[in-house]
Order: C-alpha cells, then sequence, then structure tokens
C-alpha cells in the first residue's frame, strides 16, 4: 500500500505511481479514489477555472484488474464524449497520454453523485439526511421530474446517434442542487449499436439492468436502454429495486408508462426511447391539465 499526498489530497494506490504531470493542470483540490474501473478522478483548480481529471494507468485499492486494460477502456471512450456533446453530459475539455496512462480533461460540474458509495454505502445512501440519494428523494416531485426529463432528454439523442448505453446506473447521474440541473457524469462503456452480450453478466449495475444483460448471446440494444431509463425511474420516484406502486410516489399513469419500460419481456416494452419519451411527455401533460 502507497500512500500519495498531492496538494490538498491524499490517497491509496497498490503501488507508488508518477503523478507529476498533475502539476500543470493545477492545484488539486478533490479525488475520487475508491471506484473499481481502475479510474482515478481529480477536481483541479488553476486560474480560477476548475477541471474534473479523469485518469487511468495507476493501480486503485478498489481496482483487480490491469491498470493497461484501463488505460484502454479510457482511450476507446474519447472518441464518444466528442461523439455525444450535449447540455445534460458533462463537457469534454482535452485528453493527452502520460508516461504510464491516459488523462481525460473535463469542464467541472458542481453536482453531487447519486450514488456516492464511498461516503454513503448502503443503507447510509438511503437514510442519511447529508446523503446525495437521500436529500435528492425529498425534493419536490416537480423537481425530480425535471431531472428524469433531462436524464431523458440525453438517452434519446444517445439513441439517435446508433449508441447503446452500456454501464448506465444512479452513480452516472451528478445532480446540483443550488441550480436543480442533472448531468450525467460517466458514458466510458457507451457503445454503438448492435451490441451482443459475450459474457453472459454484462457489465453494470444490477439495479438497472436488463434480463438480457444476464444472457450471454443476447441483443443489447434501445430496448434494453428502455429498461434501463425505466430502472431510473423507479429510483427517482419509487423503491428503486421495489417496483411497487405504493413506494412510487409520481402518480398512477407515470406508474403505468414505467412499469411498461421495465417489463421482463423485451418486446412488451417500448420499441424505442423516443417512444418511451412521447408516452411519458404525454402523460405528464395530462398529469397537470
Amino acid at each position: 500500500m502507497k500512500t500519495v499526498t498531492i496538494d490538498h489530497v491524499t490517497f491509496n494506490l497498490q503501488e507508488p505511481h508518477d503523478f507529476s504531470w498533475l502539476s500543470s493542470l493545477g492545484t488539486v483540490f478533490e479525488v475520487f479514489d475508491e471506484q473499481d474501473s481502475g479510474n482515478l478522478c481529480f477536481g483541479v483548480q488553476k486560474d480560477g477555472n476548475k477541471q474534473f481529471v479523469k485518469y487511468a494507468g495507476a493501480k486503485p485499492v478498489d481496482y483487480k484488474g490491469d491498470p493497461a486494460d484501463a488505460v484502454e477502456r479510457l482511450k476507446q471512450a474519447i472518441p464518444v464524449y466528442k461523439d455525444l456533446p450535449h447540455e445534460h453530459l458533462i463537457s469534454f475539455h482535452d485528453d493527452f497520454s502520460t508516461s504510464e496512462g491516459h488523462v481525460a480533461i473535463f469542464d467541472w460540474f458542481n453536482g453531487e453523485c447519486l450514488h456516492s458509495h464511498w461516503s454513503y454505502p448502503p443503507p447510509a445512501k438511503y437514510n442519511h439526511p447529508d446523503s446525495p440519494y437521500y436529500k435528492f428523494k425529498q425534493l419536490p416531485i416537480e423537481d425530480r421530474i425535471k431531472a428524469f426529463d433531462e436524464i431523458l432528454s440525453f438517452h434519446v439523442y444517445v439513441e439517435s446517434k446508433g449508441y447503446v448505453a452500456v454501464d448506465f446506473y444512479d452513480g452516472s447521474l451528478l445532480y446540483d442542487f443550488d441550480t436543480n440541473t442533472m448531468k450525467i457524469c460517466d458514458i466510458d462503456f457507451y457503445t454503438k449499436s448492435p451490441v451482443i452480450n459475450k459474457t453472459g453478466d454484462f457489465w453494470g449495475s444490477r439495479r438497472s439492468k436488463a434480463p438480457e444483460e444476464y444472457q450471454k448471446g443476447a441483443v443489447i440494444d434501445t430496448r434494453s436502454n428502455v429498461y434501463t431509463l425505466g430502472a431510473i425511474a423507479f429510483s427517482i420516484f419509487g423503491g428503486e429495486t421495489d417496483r411497487s406502486f405504493d413506494r412510487w410516489d409520481a402518480g398512477e399513469r407515470l406508474f403505468q408508462v414505467v412499469s411498461k419500460a421495465v417489463s421482463e419481456e423485451r418486446w412488451s416494452r417500448f420499441d424505442s426511447l423516443r417512444e418511451f419519451q412521447d408516452i411519458w411527455n404525454q402523460v405528464k401533460r395530462e398529469r397537470i391539465s
């Protein structure tokens, strides 16, 4: 175990690593070091401007893989961020290689992660008053509907560009409680369609994966994404994996819409995210008319 201190932050690695390249980007004021993806993330500030820096190449404590694999995944993600710019996605700025890894730089967004497992592991995620997820769930229903609209809007755009949203879950969501704004922060695994499940247990969180993401050889497509967005809706308006109406707080008609989205049988779901959005918006308008 190696303890590293850079500017105002301290974190642990499995082995020593060179971070001299970070100094050119500014002063490090925050570190996110408990991901299992192989990435380390930093908040840096220079000349009054803040940026979010994602780095692959080191061996974080919770990473069990080869750093070279994490480097390759991050490099492969760069074209995805370039191809999918959107107001509800964190803004990609630049990337470069170091002697031991690869760096991706984004504009800083002052949001809190809705699955901040490093600070509020379950059950604290659900009941601690400072947990971002708990705070989000206390917001008025109209604020949460706006947030879901923003998430859905981005993914309809993703669909229109021919991508499948792989590994999307509440850990990919940042919410700014001051401006009531939602942004997606992680699309590293989003992939051009078609996608085939080659492993049998597809990459992603069990809270949001569709049934076919557990079936080797199955197609992962827009109907899979319909399911995932429905699962996210149950996280925002309901009891997360408890999808009973008793835990739902956005009205019966919207409950019916989202229940269709998470149908176990893929052909029973909406045909596309666009159709999901259209029906969602129609029922939402009827709800307030």
